[in-house]
């Protein structure tokens, strides 16, 4: 049997991944705690590991990785920028899970849009204090705004598919704009002028990194409204955090954070906040902040825990699939029995 050690295991993800795995004959042993160097030793005699999207998949964890015999790294989840590539290539194959439920996290960010945009938030905590005052919730109406998508994957489009319903004019960036759909596509800089609601769906590279910084707000419609529920670290969080004392930004909603990984998934509830940035961030009545919670749905989770064991499967069956980002040692790996 082939033998998985998953980090950053929350109770929610367990029973997919136990179902999946047992019928595939792989056995997984599940740690709460997060990969990193201190905690790779766990890993030693598994076939492989699957992290999530803070755990730390550096040079240093995958040449531990290499020495205890791992052959896979099963990301189970679509982004791999916490996962050192090169270090990886040639020793360790590397596989994700690139599509799990688009529609989850679509539906999300949406959810955001319109909590922040008609304070259904403040109203709940107003009316449970039996506060039926209207002062200070107006909104504005999504019909006839314009939104820029910014990526237009399968997250991207189905948020697009979403606005269009609800009669907003969509406008998208894409480093590669799709053939196959009728979107208007402009530059990233006719986007910022144009959009009055800005939403990001493309992965963390260095290109992307901070790609929302203080220049590019500077471009922006005063007011605008910005979503990100992809990578933290698309904007930059002080910029954002400056323009919205300015006015500038009329209102953020922000599921990721790029200091996430000390933060999110936790309950500090009982202690003092130390990012500061983070914590002035919630201090502004218009943000809007989740803890990367956008794909939590049961067909996510779901479809999660399918893909990446099927992802083990194929890789130690020697079939190739889509969703391998580089490969290991062997170009097809027997199937290993112990």
């Amino acid at each position: 049997m082939l033998k998985f050690a998953m980090f950053d295991t929350k109770p929610y993800d367990e029973p997919a991944f136990r179902r999946y795995a047992e019928e595939a004959g792989v056995g997984i042993k599940f740690y709460e705690t997060r990969l990193n160097a201190d905690t790779v030793s766990l890993a030693e005699g598994y076939d492989g590991v699957i992290p999530f999207v803070n755990d730390v998949v550096d040079a240093p964890v995958i040449e531990a990785l290499h020495r205890h015999g791992a052959r896979l790294i099963a990301m189970r989840c679509a982004g791999y920028n916490n996962v050192d590539l090169e270090a990886a290539r040639g020793r360790i194959a590397v596989y994700r899970v690139p599509a799990y439920s688009p529609h989850a996290v679509a539906e999300h960010a949406m959810a955001m849009l319109l909590t922040i945009v008609r304070r259904t938030h403040k109203a709940y905590i107003r009316t449970r204090d039996f506060n039926f005052s209207l002062n200070g919730m107006v909104g504005f109406d999504l019909y006839g705004k314009t939104i820029g998508i910014v990526g237009t994957g399968r997250i991207g489009r189905a948020l697009i598919d979403i606005c269009r319903g609800f009669g907003m004019k969509v406008i998208a960036y894409d480093a590669r704009n799709a053939s196959d759909a009728s979107i208007e596509y402009v530059s990233l800089e006719e986007l910022f002028a144009r959009s009055d609601v800005i939403s990001l769906h493309c992965p963390l590279t260095d290109e992307t990194d901070h790609m929302i910084d203080e220049h590019a707000i500077r471009r922006m419609k005063r007011g605008v409204v910005l979503i990100n529920t992809s990578r933290g670290a698309l904007i930059d969080a002080e910029a954002l955090l400056a323009d919205i004392k300015d006015r500038h930004i009329g209102a953020a909603c922000l599921d990721v954070y790029e200091e996430e990984s000390d933060v999110f998934f936790e309950d500090f509830s009982g202690h003092i906040l130390d990012d500061d940035v983070l914590a002035r961030l919630i201090s502004m009545p218009n943000v809007l902040i989740t803890s990367h919670q956008a794909f939590l749905t049961e067909e996510a989770l779901d479809g999660i825990a399918r893909t990446t064991v099927q992802n083990i499967s194929d890789y130690f069956s020697g079939r190739f699939n889509d969703n391998e980002v580089v490969g290991g040692a062997e170009q097809r790996a027997p199937a290993l029995t112990r």
